[in-house]
């Protein structure tokens, strides 16, 4: 009777193992679309300075709109689960996600601004219930022991996301076939700025119904049950009340969200205003190396720009820096990020996380400053490695704040998810200074007073005391 036993143990185990494979794609599938939605505001922010005449100081308040969903809907969204469920929350978060993909079809009819802030909210709010149930169920959906590569597999799925969005994104808004462009040039000014609103109209139709049909596969799985996600567990040592009686008692805790917020922050500051600083380069002549990536990529993603009902002509690299260009190293810039997840991971294991997060905070830190001092094309790319810079910050930054905390650490976990406000401040700061203190190569100083403090965080800051 042992062989039956044995293979029937062995049948369960495998069942059970390959139960966890399609809700893990599920998983994966939302992560993917976090990062693509998200790093698509890259490429919506200078369409939308264009379509409705903004400053750079208005045009930043796309990154507030977003962002600060997550600072005013992470606190609602943990309540509305507990009633919810994780997978019921889920389904209401992609369709919260799909009315704010809707709302932009009104926005581009009256080329109203606010109803695109509108829309960037809602979708904000989505995505904001979507991270808070997601994240969780990813780091239990399966053996604890594969629980870091779980993590790691969704966050590469996000990066690939934010990767191809602001690719595809520049062909759709800023590509445009040779015939289109002809006709709009012929218009008047507010005409051509109509037809090209009614541009954006496409991609967030075809999300709004991506969503929907994502929401009802979601509604029908069958996912494992993970109602209870247990605290974590009281080691001996934190059974000892501690002297401290919050999580804002540990100084390295209080500057390890100050980090978070600032690489947030850098993060999507320095992709948001990368196609807004190459113009302010001026470049009439691109280098040979950058016209070849930019037809290649614009060859590769033309088919799937007709899936929007579009057929963009190749981009036009001959004029030197457009923005269809800039679109393209926008991607680049988020490429730099995935590559970076991809090489880092298995390194840290390796190596001293912190030393890398002091390498990479010293690089990024002299790229900005260097981007700041030099023109032309140089300071383009100079920005562009900083995706590669920024690809182990989170990973190597969130350990090094909760370490030490004890029972605290979950008050504390909390804390640093608030942070990634950071990703509405510091672009609005940078569009703010932009406008009104000397223009965006001033503005661009900013970020690299952020890496100054994340340097400062990896040499001393992050110590526990």
């Amino acid at each position: 009777m042992a062989l039956p036993t044995t293979s029937a143990t062995s049948t369960a185990t495998a069942t059970a193992a390959r139960s966890y494979a399609l809700p893990m794609a599920a998983m994966t599938s939302l992560f993917f679309l976090f990062g693509a939605v998200t790093n698509f505001n890259g490429v919506l922010m200078p369409y939308l300075k264009d379509v409705c005449q903004l400053t750079d100081f208005q045009s930043s308040t796309v990154s507030v709109a977003f962002f600060g969903a997550y600072f005013l809907m992470s606190l609602p969204a943990g309540v509305l689960l507990k009633r919810l469920g994780y997978q019921r929350g889920i389904v209401v978060g992609l369709l919260i996600m799909a009315v704010g993909a809707l709302v932009f079809i009104p926005a581009a009819n009256s080329r109203v601004f606010g109803v695109f802030l509108l829309g960037l909210a809602v979708l904000g709010a989505g995505i904001t219930l979507l991270q808070v149930a997601a994240n969780p169920y990813v780091s239990v959906l399966g053996p604890a022991s594969g629980a870091a590569s779980r993590v790691s597999l969704v966050g590469v799925a996000n990066n690939f996301g934010g990767t191809l969005s602001p690719l595809l994104g520049g062909l759709l808004l800023f590509g445009g076939s040779e015939v289109l462009k002809a006709q709009l040039a012929t218009l008047p000014v507010a005409q051509r700025l109509s037809q090209e609103a009614a541009l954006v109209k496409g991609p967030y139709i075809g999300l709004a119904v991506f969503l929907a049909v994502l929401a009802g596969i979601f509604a029908f799985l069958k996912l494992p049950e993970l109602e209870t996600f247990a605290d974590e567990e009281v080691s001996a040592a934190a059974e000892a009340l501690p002297a401290r009686t919050s999580a804002l008692s540990y100084p390295h805790l209080v500057l390890g969200v100050v980090a978070i917020f600032l690489y947030v922050g850098v993060e999507v500051g320095l992709g948001d205003y990368l196609i807004r600083f190459g113009e302010a380069q001026n470049i009439g002549q691109l280098s040979g190396f950058t016209q070849a990536l930019v037809r290649s990529l614009s060859v590769a993603t033309n088919w799937a720009a007709a899936l929007f009902g579009q057929a963009p002509a190749p981009i036009d690299t001959t004029v030197g820096f457009t923005k269809a260009v800039g679109a393209v190293l926008v991607s680049s810039y988020w490429f730099g990020s995935l590559v970076g997840r991809v090489i880092g991971i298995p390194l840290l294991s390796r190596i001293n996380a912190r030393y890398a997060l002091v390498l990479v905070c010293a690089v990024a830190l002299l790229s900005v400053a260097a981007a700041v001092l030099v023109r032309g094309e140089t300071a383009l790319w100079l920005v562009v490695l900083c995706g590669l810079c920024n690809s182990i910050m989170w990973p190597v930054i969130f350990p090094l704040a909760i370490q030490g905390l004890g029972a605290f650490t979950k008050q504390g976990s909390s804390y640093l998810i608030m942070a990634i406000v950071g990703g509405a401040a510091i672009p609005f700061l940078m569009g703010a200074v932009a406008t009104y203190a000397g223009g965006l190569r001033v503005a661009f100083l900013i970020p690299a007073l952020c890496y100054a403090y994340l340097l400062f965080y990896a040499l001393r800051g992050y110590r526990v005391r």
